[in-house]
């Protein structure tokens, strides 16, 4: 393959700064194999694989640390499942190799692009908002709680499926607005938690219609795993304030590439 080396100092480059800073893989990963001239389909559905394997550590890791609310990731799967399968269907329907799908992934990665950046510039005040005691979702019946939950567990499955990024940012920052009383590193366990599912059944939807490079996919792991060990070691070598806003500004620019070409 033309950029086999290419490809393992992406997974590894990626893999340092997910363990460096957390943000999600999927918004770094998508963006660099288009550049690479990956067919759009074939970036999402191996990107969404990549994800699962690269998560499922993290997983273990909260679990041991009892950081995962298991309530709440089934509810977040009960909508993002079926809707992530209903849109693979949707998508081979239209058909994956046609220019309406090529463009509907590249319009939706550049909005997500463009609002991953937003969460991780404004990241904290959102988080402050949240945890306020007079925010009106705390006053909610759980019945109705469970339903907002299902409602954004359906919008992450169409999302994630479409472009392969969104439970990070979009899925981190919902369950903070949710339930602003769970701690930070309970939340963010839980996303985890119940990214890797959808993540993977939307990933082997793909491989299933022929979406993915599985020669591709080794490269970016053998580069990426050891990427994540190392940043993981490195975390506060670089300030955050320093860190956060340079991604952020990385991020905005491909988003916003994305969206103006269409």
């Amino acid at each position: 393959m033309e950029f086999e080396i290419a490809y393992v100092i992406a997974g590894l480059a990626v893999g340092f700064i997910v363990g460096m800073t957390g943000v999600g893989g999927g918004s770094l990963m998508t963006p660099i194999l288009l550049y690479f001239n990956v067919p759009a389909t074939t970036a999402v559905g191996t990107d969404l694989l990549y994800a699962a394997v690269t998560k499922a550590g993290g997983v273990v890791a909260h679990e041991k640390q009892k950081n995962i609310d298991w309530r709440i990731t089934l509810i977040l799967s009960l909508g993002s499942i079926p809707a992530s399968l209903l849109t693979l269907l949707g998508m081979h329907y239209i058909g994956f190799t046609s220019g309406s799908v090529d463009s509907l992934i590249r319009t939706t990665l550049g909005v997500m692009l463009i609002f991953t950046a937003a969460v991780i510039i404004f990241k904290q005040p959102l988080m402050a908002f949240s945890h306020k005691r007079d925010f009106v979702l705390m006053r909610l019946p759980q019945r109705t709680r469970d339903i907002a939950t299902v409602i954004t567990g359906l919008v992450l499955g169409v999302v994630v499926t479409v472009t392969s990024i969104g439970a990070g940012a979009l899925g981190t920052m919902a369950l903070f607005m949710l339930y602003p009383l769970l701690s930070t590193s309970r939340l963010i366990g839980t996303e985890i938690a119940h990214a890797v599912p959808l993540t993977l059944i939307a990933g082997l939807g793909h491989a299933g219609f022929g979406n993915v490079d599985w020669h591709l996919l080794l490269n970016l792991l053998i580069g990426s795993l050891p990427g994540i060990y190392a940043g993981s070691h490195l975390t506060g070598a670089i300030p955050d304030k320093a860190l956060r806003p340079a991604l952020a500004v990385m991020l905005m620019y491909a988003g916003g590439k994305l969206v103006a070409v269409i």
